[in-house]
């Protein structure tokens, strides 16, 4: 009989701890241990929590004895080795503890910890024979107690370790955590029409009536389209998708007229989410000149192995190169990420391109339900053939399992939502996708019409090749971009409300025409801030040092950092005066005015507090898309993704706003912002127009963007942050101090800046406070390190490391929290 073996294992635990931890394997358990497995193991007294094993060894711990793995939960390895070595390297770059990364790359089922609370799965239907003993115990007891967590549970069962039980209690759909059931995953709807009545001789006298009435023509036209599409047979017709009868001309007014008269229902329905998928193998279009160009230097620039960045006007096409290269890697067996920034921004984009590749597309997002998640984190794990060979996904996706990623493409590359900003690990998808891509020795392509300066300045010192792409696809012409002075307008007193008589003279001539018209401004709510007209005082939250904004939707002061709210009030709480005035407005501001202006217009409103339900936005830009919105008011959300035939102005209602924030990325973000969002006029036959309302129409970044000149603005702007050593020339570590004592935090801060001065020297900047000081009852201060490119990243990043740990070495420093942010946004 030969010898027992005494394993041990290293077990990487989804705690905020920067090491792992050594645990003994039971003899019986020897053959199954696997490195990238997940096993249950106990973490402190009492708790028991899912790790994954990453070494197996024979080393016995030298300072304490290793406690024993509980149970082993997998057969076969659920991540892999390059996916483990891009977790380090995360942890590493970023300064987050591994265990961080853990925590945000694994799908909550994967991660079943003593809190993890179960409840019946909403669907299923109980059927015993399917389940063991145990399992309908389980079953059982949550149809009584209906939530329950594994400790309370295992106390319950009298049973230690209930995970393996939970586990495949998951698997059949009979339980559901309690976080997936909070984020379930709705399914896609669409707006169809119906035939309101089936009777033949009702339907014919309809049609006749229509037929020799006059001005119905539109209406019958409708009505024959509505059979024609919807196959009518016999008195039955099949629901019509709304949109297919908008895209063939028939008017959203005839349809509502329709509905009115009883003749027709429009009714919403549920869709898959890859609604066109029976076109799946639709042939890609035509490449123009300035594609095919493109797409010829992307491929000299892959097979020298350097990063390309794309950079193409808004309308040059760049989805259509995207789509020639995805096909390119699929044809060599290849997986492709697809990386966007945020995915509900992004139906359009998502549905454009399962056209072309249906089922082999996976859409991975952190809101989406877990079972769905788990579902493709198997397939890119087993590296399917027929099943999500493509990756669209948000940041979160670059987490995903690849075994063999050939291509990664970031589009809107300089979208600050790639950014992580809470919790651990704050980074950066863009930047870590082009470590993935090196990992894996994949092709990576970034694609802007407005690149980040730090790519752009990566393009200009030869680092990434600089692919530009500077005409719109079909030869549309740029949209004019004209400035309108807010200060001449008030000087004239010709503005009305927030808008230049300039911007409602355009608006009402595009919507005379039948077109419709954008109208952005970068602020939600109706008004940030209410303020007493006698002694000045504003209502202000009770956990942060901020001004409330007004929301008129649910007519409450709310704040945007911890939403605290309260009720308006109708006096000042310092003076007593009832003489309260609202100073400044958002998009509710907006929408409110606009609908008095333009009574018979419908208007919509697109921001944060319009699309919470989880196809709200899908819903929004549909109707926009279909015709039945004439004016969209919204906040960035309308800047990304979107691509309608009939909108011909767009209109900035505050461009100073942007200019003057306290932020050296103000400039560049204006620039992005403002031509992205131009960029959703005129991208058809008639150029569009867009109108910027400005009191300082002479700024040099407002004619920069006016000029379309990317090339002089980044150039004017490189040498500024050149000058201040900020970045691209410089790297940043932001290191914010947090403590509910102000003084303490006064004391802490200080200790910590004296610590750091002892390397950095003048290359540490403050401590001081933040713009808001106090979030959520947090007192906040922030020190700056400024790091020349040159120094030796490693080093820096471990002398920072020993001076948290003999801050924190200090009794009196332990009540404050450090938190490192490498590369803010």
């Amino acid at each position: 009989m030969p010898e027992r073996k005494t394993l041990f294992a290293d077990v990487l635990l989804p705690v905020p701890v920067y090491n792992e931890f050594t645990y003994r394997i039971p003899f019986d358990l020897n053959d199954h241990a696997q490195e990238g497995c997940r096993v249950i193991v106990p973490f402190g007294r009492s708790k028991l929590v899912t790790g994954i094993i990453t070494r197996v060894h024979e080393q016995v711990p030298a300072n304490y004895t290793a406690k024993y793995v509980e149970h082993i939960l997998d057969d076969f390895p659920i991540i892999t080795g390059k996916q483990y070595k891009f977790w380090q390297w995360m942890s590493e770059y970023y300064m987050a503890p591994v265990g961080d990364v853990m925590n945000a790359a694994l799908p909550s089922n994967f991660k079943l910890a003593s809190e993890t609370n179960i409840v019946l799965h909403p669907d299923y239907q109980y059927e015993a024979r399917f389940l063991t003993e145990r399992e309908d115990e389980i079953y059982h007891i949550l149809n009584v107690r209906e939530t329950l967590n594994l400790k309370e549970l295992s106390e319950i069962l009298g049973i230690k370790t209930v995970q393996p039980i939970v586990k495949n209690l998951i698997e059949k759909k009979v339980i559901i955590t309690q976080e997936e059931l909070k984020y379930k995953y709705t399914p896609k709807s669409a707006v169809f029409v119906l035939l309101n009545s089936s009777n033949e001789e009702e339907l014919e006298e309809i049609i006749a009536t229509l037929d020799h009435s006059k001005g119905k023509g539109k209406q019958l036209e409708a009505l024959l389209a509505i059979l024609k599409e919807g196959n009518y047979q016999n008195g039955n017709c099949e629901p019509v998708l709304r949109k297919t009868l908008t895209d063939e001309g028939i008017s959203q007014s005839s349809l509502n007229t329709l509905e009115k008269n009883g003749i027709i229902l429009q009714e919403k329905m549920q869709i898959s989410r890859f609604e066109d998928n029976e076109e799946t193998g639709v042939q890609f279009k035509a490449l123009s000149e300035a594609q095919s160009t493109a797409l010829a230097a992307i491929h000299e620039g892959f097979e020298n192995d350097r990063v390309c960045l794309l950079h193409g006007v808004t309308g040059s096409g760049k989805t259509e190169i995207y789509v020639q290269l995805i096909q390119e890697q699929l044809d060599l067996g290849k997986q492709v990420l697809f990386l966007l920034p945020e995915i509900a921004l992004t139906t359009q984009l998502i549905e454009r391109l399962s056209r072309y590749f249906g089922d082999q597309i996976g859409v991975y997002h952190s809101k989406f339900n877990q079972n769905e998640r788990v579902e493709i984190w198997q397939h890119v794990l087993q590296n399917d053939p027929n099943k999500f060979r493509i990756i669209l996904g948000a940041r979160s996706s670059i987490f995903l399992p690849y075994r063999d990623l050939g291509l990664i493409i970031v589009d809107e590359e300089h979208e600050s939502t790639f950014k992580q900003y809470d919790p651990s690990p704050r980074y950066n998808a863009r930047d870590a996708a082009v470590v993935l891509a090196k990992q894996f020795q994949a092709n990576i392509l970034l694609g802007s019409a407005t690149p980040s300066l730090e790519s752009y300045q990566n393009a200009l010192s030869g680092k990434y090749k600089l692919i530009p792409l500077t005409e719109r696809f079909g030869a549309h012409l740029m949209p004019e971009i004209l400035c309108a002075d807010l200060k001449k307008e008030r000087r004239q007193k010709s503005i009305q409300g927030q808008f230049t008589k300039f911007l409602l003279d355009e608006m009402k001539a595009v919507l005379d025409e039948g077109e419709q018209v954008i109208l952005f401004q970068n602020r939600r709510g109706y008004s940030p801030l209410w303020s007493c007209e006698v002694c000045n005082w504003t209502p202000k939250c009770q956990h942060c040092d901020v001004s409330l904004t007004y929301h008129k939707h649910n007519n409450s002061l709310r704040c945007h950092y911890c939403g605290f709210n309260s009720a308006p009030m109708g006096t000042c709480h310092s003076c007593g005066s009832n003489r309260l005035k609202m100073i400044g407005y958002g998009t509710e501001k907006i929408e409110d005015e606009i609908q008095m202006l333009f009574p018979e217009k419908v208007v919509r409103r697109l921001d944060l507090d319009t699309t919470r339900s989880k196809n709200a936005y899908a819903t929004i830009i549909e109707e926009f898309g279909a015709g039945a919105i004439d004016i969209l008011i919204g906040t960035q959300m309308v800047t990304k993704g979107l691509d309608f035939d009939n909108v011909n102005l767009v209109g900035v209602i505050d461009a100073d706003m942007l200019l003057n924030r306290s932020d050296f990325r103000a400039f560049e973000r204006t620039f992005q912002l403002i031509t992205q969002v131009a960029g959703r006029a005129g991208r058809r036959e008639k150029r569009g127009k867009v109108i910027v309302q400005t009191g300082d129409p002479d700024h040099w970044v407002i004619q920069k963007i006016i000029e379309y000149d990317y090339e002089g603005f980044a150039k004017s702007e490189l040498i500024e942050r050149g000058n201040f050593f900020y970045p691209p020339h410089y790297k940043l570590i932001e290191i914010t101090l947090k403590n509910r004592d102000e003084n303490h935090l006064n004391n802490a801060a200080e200790s910590f800046a004296a610590l750091l001065r002892e390397t950095f020297k003048e290359r540490v900047l403050g401590p001081e406070f933040p713009l808001i000081k106090r979030i959520q009852n947090f007192y906040l201060k922030t020190i700056v390190l400024k790091i020349e490119r040159t120094a030796p990243d490693k080093k820096v990043k471990e002398r920072i490391h020993q001076y948290v740990d003999r801050f924190y070495s200090v009794p009196s420093n332990k009540s404050t929290r450090v938190v490192i942010d490498v590369d803010p946004a």
